[in-house]
């Protein structure tokens, strides 16, 4: 049985931050770790692929991957894109044990709600295990929220499995809101066969 998706937004609320340039690099500390929250290119596609299977295996999931690198080329990095990312990178000295410098990553999208707009949906927010609790995570969510700002979004919106409840409570210290138990959505999804068949229109 798959795992139930939680539907969360974050509806911000604070005093909105100053537009962020979508190709603007931005240098953090924090402690002894450096990083740069970037966006993301045609080159990072490897590395983007690469860290999708680790997200993917860390939910146990890893057989429902059907994307490549090639699809990220072509669905990111078109002249109609799909989706936007960006990516944290660190120093060469602080690279992976596996000689990995970019070490997390964030997908989004831009949406609309009848309600209420513009919204920016983030289908991804990945760190390498060995680089959680350092602010990397936090950073990336931040850079989609001001980017989602700049662009006149009113909201954040993505999914959590409801068995991670280390990242269900980071979310909601963020000031996400739980809109499954809030309001009673569920996120539904039509693929493959049934999707087929509805565009077809067979009974």
């Amino acid at each position: 049985m798959e795992r139930q998706l939680l539907p969360l937004r974050f509806t911000p609320f604070l005093t909105r931050p100053e537009p962020v340039r979508v190709l603007g690099v931005q240098f953090v500390t924090r402690g002894q770790m450096d990083f740069t929250i970037r966006a993301a290119t045609l080159e990072d596609c490897k590395d983007v692929a690469r860290m999708i299977t680790e997200l993917a295996e860390y939910e146990k999931a890893a057989d429902r991957v059907k994307i490549t690198q090639r699809d990220l080329e072509q669905d990111g990095f078109s002249k109609n894109p799909f989706f936007h990312g960006i990516i944290a990178e660190v120093p060469e000295q602080h690279r992976s044990k596996d000689g990995h410098s970019k070490v997390g990553y964030s997908l989004y999208f831009y949406s609309y709600s009848s309600f209420n707009g513009r919204t920016v949906y983030m289908d991804d927010l990945y760190v390498m295990p060995e680089f959680r609790g350092k602010g990397i995570g936090k950073a990336l969510m931040r850079k989609v929220a001001q980017l989602g700002l700049a662009a006149g979004c009113t909201q954040l919106n993505f999914s959590v499995l409801d068995s991670k409840k280390s990242s269900l409570d980071f979310y909601f210290s963020q000031g996400c809101r739980d809109m499954t138990s809030d309001l009673g959505y569920h996120y539904l999804r039509c693929e493959g066969d049934a999707l087929e068949h509805l565009a077809q229109g067979d009974p």
